[in-house]
């Protein structure tokens, strides 16, 4: 027969613990097998606002990248990212170590060659958790030349479920 051990009584009084806070889990790095290349390039920040774009928050293209897709950073899902078409095609994927997952979605007059501009919400961002570095990014598909708000929904929907990208929505993807 199995008892029950006896209850400890105290006077000090019963404290609740706090509630945890959410941990968010990081996404993960791709698979060696879903590299297509890696590059090495010179990584910046820009933000939507008049200091990288010339736009104010009242012009009608503020926070529109040259494909058309509004800009974004979600460190769980996928970002939107700048870089030479000539290098990387709009629509391209990414892993850029140190910022996560990306879509090539705008150009920049300054963004040639073996270049990419990280979007960032605020300028403070921008310094505080990026500035300028030399970074080898994983390209994980080459895109066609067009990035819409449909791919970068689906794209992020996939990283958040599976804290990856899981081979089956890359292929359909592009």
């Amino acid at each position: 027969m199995t008892t029950k051990p006896a209850a400890v009584k105290s006077n000090q009084p019963v404290s609740q613990s706090p509630a945890k806070p959410q941990i968010s889990l990081p996404v993960a790095a791709p698979a060696p097998e879903q590299i297509v290349s890696s590059l090495k390039v010179t990584a910046t920040g820009y933000t939507a606002g008049v200091e990288s774009t010339g736009k104010t928050a009242k012009h009608p293209q503020y926070g529109i990248t040259y494909s058309g897709v509004k800009v974004r950073r979600d460190k769980n899902a996928v970002s939107t990212i700048a870089a030479d078409p000539k290098v990387l095609p709009l629509g391209s994927i990414l892993y850029i170590p140190g910022y996560g997952y990306a879509v090539v979605a705008d150009t920049g007059s300054a963004i040639k060659g073996k270049k990419i501009d990280l979007y960032f919400a605020t300028t403070k961002q921008v310094y505080k958790e990026w500035g300028k570095k030399t970074v080898t990014v994983h390209v994980i598909k080459r895109g066609s030349g067009k990035c819409t708000e449909s791919m970068l929904k689906q794209l992020g929907a996939a990283i958040k479920t599976y804290k990856g990208v899981p081979q089956d929505v890359l292929e359909e993807l592009i």
